[in-house]
C-alpha cells in the first residue's frame, strides 16, 4: 500500500511540471483593435502587452507603424520615457511625417513626438536627398524627382522649419530646388514627332513651246524694215514680153535671209515658176548684214511685196537691217 501511494505521488507531480512547462497561449483577442480599446480605457499595461506580442516576428508587417505608436502612447503614459522615446524614434524613422492628431493623444504626448521630430527630421532629409541625388547621378529621374519632393516637402515641416532655413539645411534646399527642375525636365515624354508628309509629286514643266517668229509687214510701225542687199529677177524667156503687173511676196527670217516667197498677183504662170526658183536660189546665194528687229528687241520675220510690171530684169529682194 505505501508503495501505490508513492508511484500515484511520483505521477502527480510530473504531471504538473508538464503543465508548467508549456507557455500561455496568446489571447485570442490580441488585435491591434483591443490594443486600442484597452488604451482607450486606461488600461495601458494590458494594452502594451497586447502590442508587445503582436510585435513578434509573425506579427503583420502592415500593422508595425500603428504598434509602434501606441506603444509610445502606453510607454508615456506610464512613465517610461525612455522607452517611449525610442519607440517614437521607431516611428518617425519609418514615416518623417506623421503627427498625432490632436484627437488621439494629449498635448504632453504630442510635444513628446515635435521633440524627437527636431532632433532627427534634419538628418532624415539630408539622407533623403543622398538618395535623391544618387537616383539623378543613375538618370533615375522618375525616383529623382520623387525624392526631391519629398526632401522639399519635409522642410516645410513645422518641427524643421527653422533648422530648414540655417545651413546646412538652407543650403541643401537650393540644391534640391535646382535638381527637381531638372530632373522633371529630364523625365517629361519627348514631344511626339509627327510623321513627315509623303512629298507632293512634283509635275514635270512642260517643254518650252517653240517660239514661232511673228511676221511683220511695211505698215507695222514697230519694225525696222529690212535693208535690200540684192534682187534679181531672170529675164523673160520669150517674145514678146507680157505687160502687166505681178506681185511677189518674200519673207525674210530672223537671221536676214530669205525664208519663203509667194506670188500674190501672177501675170504669166510660166514666168511665176522661173521668179519663185530665182528667189530660192538667191536665198541660198546671198546673205545679210542684219536682221529686221522690232522696237521691243523681238525678233520676227518681214514681209516685203515687190510689185513690177517689167518682169525683165525686175529684181527680187535680200534684206537686212542697219
Amino acid at each position: 500500500m505505501p508503495a501505490r501511494c508513492f508511484v500515484a505521488a511520483v505521477f502527480l507531480i510530473a504531471a504538473t511540471s508538464a503543465v508548467a512547462a508549456v507557455p500561455p497561449a496568446a489571447p485570442a483577442d490580441d488585435t491591434l483593435a483591443a490594443a486600442r480599446d484597452l488604451y482607450a480605457s486606461a488600461a495601458y499595461e494590458d494594452a502594451l502587452a497586447v502590442l508587445n506580442r503582436l510585435r513578434a516576428p509573425d506579427g503583420r508587417p502592415d500593422e508595425g507603424r500603428a504598434i509602434d505608436q501606441y506603444r509610445a502612447f502606453c510607454l508615456l503614459a506610464l512613465g517610461r520615457n525612455a522607452e517611449a522615446e525610442r519607440a517614437i524614434e521607431a516611428v518617425v524613422a519609418a514615416e518623417p511625417m506623421y503627427h498625432p492628431s490632436d484627437a488621439d493623444v494629449s498635448p504632453r504626448v504630442r510635444s513628446a513626438f515635435s521633440d524627437v521630430r527636431r532632433r532627427m527630421l534634419p538628418n532624415i532629409i539630408q539622407q533623403k536627398y543622398a538618395v535623391a541625388k544618387a537616383a539623378y547621378d543613375r538618370r533615375d529621374f522618375a525616383a529623382a524627382t520623387d525624392g526631391f519632393s519629398q526632401v522639399l516637402k519635409a522642410m516645410t515641416d513645422p518641427d524643421v522649419v527653422a533648422a530648414a532655413n540655417q545651413p546646412p539645411l538652407s543650403d541643401l534646399r537650393t540644391l534640391a530646388i535646382g535638381f527637381n527642375e531638372l530632373a522633371v525636365k529630364a523625365s517629361a515624354p519627348l514631344p511626339s514627332t509627327p510623321p513627315l508628309p509623303a512629298p507632293t509629286p512634283v509635275e514635270a514643266p512642260p517643254p518650252p513651246r517653240p517660239v514661232v517668229p511673228q511676221v511683220y509687214a511695211a505698215e507695222d510701225s514697230r519694225v525696222t524694215p529690212p535693208v535690200t542687199i540684192n534682187q534679181t529677177l531672170p529675164l523673160y524667156p520669150t517674145r514678146p514680153v507680157p505687160t502687166g503687173q505681178g506681185v511677189l511676196e518674200v519673207i525674210i527670217d530672223e537671221s536676214g535671209t530669205v525664208e519663203s516667197a509667194a506670188i500674190r498677183s501672177t501675170v504669166n504662170p510660166l514666168y511665176d515658176r522661173l521668179a519663185l526658183a530665182a528667189t530660192s536660189s538667191s536665198a541660198r546665194a546671198f546673205s545679210s548684214r542684219s536682221r529686221p528687229k522690232t522696237d521691243g528687241g523681238l525678233c520676227g520675220c518681214f514681209v516685203f511685196s515687190s510689185k513690177s510690171n517689167r518682169f525683165a530684169g525686175s529684181a527680187v529682194a535680200f534684206y537686212g537691217v542697219d
